[in-house]
C-alpha cells in the first residue's frame, strides 16, 4: 500500500512488451539511481490483452541489457482500476493515449503522453510519440530507449512535484 506522499507511474503501449516495458526497467533504473525507489513505484500495460502474459520482446530486452537494463514485467492489459489506482500515467504514443481517455471516460490531468515530459516538449501533456519498433529494425529499440532516457529527467520531476504537493 503506497504512503500519502508515495507516487505510481504506469506506462503504457500497445502490447505491453515493447515500449511499455522499456518505460518501466529505465525509470525504475533511474528512481533506484536517483534514490527514489522506496517512494515512486512503477509499472507497466498495454491497451490490448494479446501479449498477456509474455515477457517483453527478446530484441527489447536485448537493446535495454547492452544498456545495462533489466526488463522483467510480465505483459498485461490496462484496467479502468489502473486509471484510478495510478498517479500518473504515461502513454507512448497518441492512439494509446486516445485508448486511455476512452477507458477513462475522457481526457485526465494525470494521463499524459512519454514524450510531454521531454526536455524540449512544449505540451504539457502531448508531446512527440515513441515509435513503436515492433515491425522495425534494431535502430528503432534504440530509439526507444533513448526518448525514455531522455524523459526521466522530467518524469522525475512530475513525481517529486506530485509528491510535494501531497505532502
Amino acid at each position: 500500500m503506497n504512503k500519502p506522499h508515495d507516487v505510481s507511474v504506469l506506462f503504457v503501449c500497445m502490447g505491453n512488451i515493447c515500449r511499455s516495458p522499456t518505460g518501466e526497467g529505465v525509470f525504475k533504473c533511474y528512481i533506484r539511481d536517483q534514490g527514489y525507489a522506496d517512494c515512486i513505484r512503477v509499472d507497466s500495460a498495454g491497451t490490448i490483452d494479446y501479449h498477456r502474459g509474455n515477457t517483453a520482446d527478446p530484441r527489447m530486452q536485448t537493446a535495454a541489457a547492452r544498456r545495462g537494463y533489466e526488463l522483467d514485467s510480465i505483459a498485461r492489459q490496462v484496467t479502468a482500476d489502473d486509471l484510478a489506482a495510478f498517479s500518473l500515467v504515461v502513454a507512448m504514443d497518441r492512439d494509446n493515449l486516445q485508448e486511455l481517455e476512452l477507458l477513462a471516460g475522457g481526457a485526465r490531468p494525470h494521463i499524459r503522453m512519454l514524450g510531454s515530459f521531454l526536455p524540449d516538449a512544449i505540451d504539457t501533456r502531448l508531446g512527440p510519440p515513441v515509435p513503436d519498433p515492433y515491425f522495425g529494425g534494431s535502430t528503432g529499440f534504440e530509439t526507444v530507449l533513448d526518448m525514455i532516457e531522455e524523459a526521466c529527467p522530467g518524469l522525475l520531476q512530475h513525481c517529486l512535484d506530485l509528491m510535494s504537493s501531497r505532502a
